[in-house]
């Protein structure tokens, strides 16, 4: 299938309420559907939440609710905020659905029957946090680096993966970029670590914890949460778990391999060595490519409540609005690199582009054209062909395309101070004619240029241009 798309965000673990982290991951692949849909491409984009494991079960106990409804009212709050973000997913998958668990449960006995999974033991450092085993080297003066805390020591029963048979496998097809990690420098950490280090095989099963899905072949043992979490990116497509269907590539299962898969650089390991090892064990097609992203700093430290630095994703929304914040969020940096944002850049930073800038033009552009009948044909595009912004976008610079596009907005609002429209208008009628034809086709090439990351201001701009009616698009922040 040549012109098809499919990308996925991680799916986001249901133990807190979303961050601007998250949205900061589902927006930037939301304008990567948007844009491939715009170039004709049957696109397929999902996102989900992870709802077993440790950390979940401990948490509902302590609110003194059942693990389901204390998920349940998470996987909400993770869909009400997509669609106040207006973002297009096509799935939303759940590791609780009923579907997911039974599609689980039949990969884990085809890994099984195959040799790949066998019962023994593992001994280790375990991060309650990261729900998984690190090696020594992992560790910063002996604690996590992400949870900043001292792993445990931990021997259990449990069935362990094949992992070492696939080393080779891996080093070389993230080399040739047949399994392509972006940026070069994700590429370079992953490689260094599959050349250094052996692959050890990994526990897949826990015998103590109730809260997770039964192994079909030892009901004693959940299926640890990474290997559950990881196959939503198939089963989001309506995958029952069985290999040869999904080689078959019939329906929504046409889509796999994943074109793209958004990761966050704390999780690129284990994407990279266990869910890329699974799918080697079960003879299915890795995915075409990795994405990798940073973190999101405020004042150049990692947010937190105690330094007062937190930047609330509901915050953005009720100062910025969606597209405000969509905007905000993409612009800020270049994507694959931390992001450093406070309120008060980003709140100058909508009054230069958007209130005094793209809000401006419109204004000015649409007020003008009003005081005359002469007729401009709107082609109303749902495509986009302009070579340099789809460049940007395939390239994953989002922050190149929105800087491209203010550059057409401050070329027009120039345009307007160089000709003086107001005056042509009473001097030179044929003049304010051409002047008025090449700023509502600016207009228009912005509008269009826009939809994949401010749906809704594009929407209005080209209703404008219709209707020859003024609507305020953006309030200049105090």
């Amino acid at each position: 299938m040549k012109d098809k798309f499919y990308i996925t965000t991680p799916i986001y673990y249901t133990n807190a309420k979303p961050h601007i982290g998250h949205a900061y991951t589902t927006i930037a692949c939301d304008v990567l559907a948007r844009a491939n849909r715009l170039q004709g491409k049957e696109t397929f984009f999902l996102t989900g939440t992870d709802e077993h494991g440790a950390k979940i079960e401990k948490k509902a106990k302590e609110d003194g609710i059942e693990p389901q409804k204390f998920v349940d009212g998470f996987a909400q709050i993770f869909q009400d905020l997509w669609r106040a973000l207006n973002i297009s997913n096509d799935g939303f998958i759940r590791t609780t659905m009923p579907a997911h668990k039974l599609a689980v449960q039949k990969v884990l006995q085809t890994l099984h029957d195959n040799g790949s999974i066998y019962k023994g033991s593992y001994k280790g450092l375990y991060c309650v946090g990261c729900e998984q085993f690190k090696s020594e080297n992992e560790l910063v003066d002996g604690k996590c680096p992400d949870h900043n805390a001292a792993p445990e020591e931990m021997e259990e029963e449990c069935y362990l993966m094949k992992m070492n048979k696939w080393q080779e496998t891996l080093i070389s097809r993230i080399k040739s970029d047949e399994f392509k990690i972006q940026p070069e420098r994700y590429k370079k950490e992953i490689l260094s670590f599959l050349e250094n280090e052996k692959l050890e095989d990994v526990s897949i099963s826990r015998k103590n914890l109730k809260w997770g899905i039964p192994l079909p072949f030892d009901s004693q043992h959940t299926t640890y949460v990474w290997i559950d979490a990881f196959l939503n990116y198939i089963t989001g497509l309506v995958w029952d778990g069985e290999t040869e269907k999904l080689k078959a590539k019939s329906k929504k299962l046409k889509f796999w391999p994943a074109d793209v898969q958004m990761l966050g650089k704390d999780i690129l390991r284990v994407h990279g060595t266990i869910w890329a090892a699974t799918l080697l064990n079960l003879e299915i097609d890795l995915p075409k490519s990795f994405f990798i992203h940073g973190h999101i700093l405020s004042g150049g430290k990692k947010m937190s409540k105690t330094l007062g630095n937190v930047i609330g994703i509901d915050q953005m929304l009720e100062k910025f609005g969606v597209d405000g914040t969509r905007y905000l969020l993409l612009s800020g940096g270049t994507f694959g690199d931390d992001l450093d944002l406070t309120m008060e850049r980003m709140s100058e930073k909508f009054n230069a582009d958007l209130a005094n800038g793209l809000g401006n033009l419109v204004s000015r552009v649409i007020k003008l054209a009003s005081q005359d009948n002469f007729q401009f044909p709107i082609s109303n595009s749902q495509s986009i062909s302009n070579d340099k912004i789809l460049n940007f976008i395939n390239e994953f610079n989002f922050d190149g395309a929105l800087e491209y596009i203010n550059g057409l907005v401050k070329e027009s609002n120039k345009f307007i101070e160089d000709n003086k429209p107001w005056e042509l208008a009473k001097n030179d009628e044929e003049k304010f004619k051409e002047v008025m034809q090449k700023l509502l086709l600016d207009l228009e090439i912005i509008a269009t240029l826009l939809l994949p990351f401010m749906p809704e201001t594009s929407e209005k701009i080209k209703l404008a241009l219709e209707t020859r009616i003024v609507q305020p698009l953006f309030q200049r922040i105090k």
